[in-house]
């Protein structure tokens, strides 16, 4: 089992930037893909971004590349999401996700964070 506790979520000006974290325990994460997803209001849960725990790869949604950040520090068994150049169409709930294999498909995630809001104001 692994749990995972979002933090970092708030409320931002378009055009700025967030730090979210998500501090994990039971297992290593170093073992496991580490995933970002975002859920808005009256819409599906979708991916955002992914670190592979094989190889710490990482991948991106096309809507944040280049935007945002995934990183990792297996020491302190957290995962990290650098959000900048905030828009008002990335607000929603932002949750973390674990797998043990490679994959950015919200269903094949087995472990979920409660998720932290992140609103953006235009």
């Amino acid at each position: 089992q692994v749990q995972l506790v979002e933090s970092g979520g708030g409320l931002v000006q378009a055009g700025g930037s967030l730090r979210l974290s998500c501090a994990a325990s039971g297992r290593p994460i170093s073992r496991h893909t580490m995933g970002w997803f975002r859920q808005a209001p009256g819409k599906e849960r979708e991916f955002v971004a992914a670190s592979w725990g094989s190889t710490g790869s990482t991948h991106y949604a096309d809507s944040v590349k280049g935007r945002f950040t995934i990183s990792r520090d297996n020491a302190k068994n957290t995962v990290y999401l650098e959000m900048t150049s905030l828009k008002p169409e990335d607000t929603a709930i932002y949750y973390c996700a674990a797998v043990s294999r490679s994959s950015v498909h919200v269903g094949n995630y087995d472990y979920w964070g409660q998720g932290t809001q992140v609103t953006v104001s235009s």
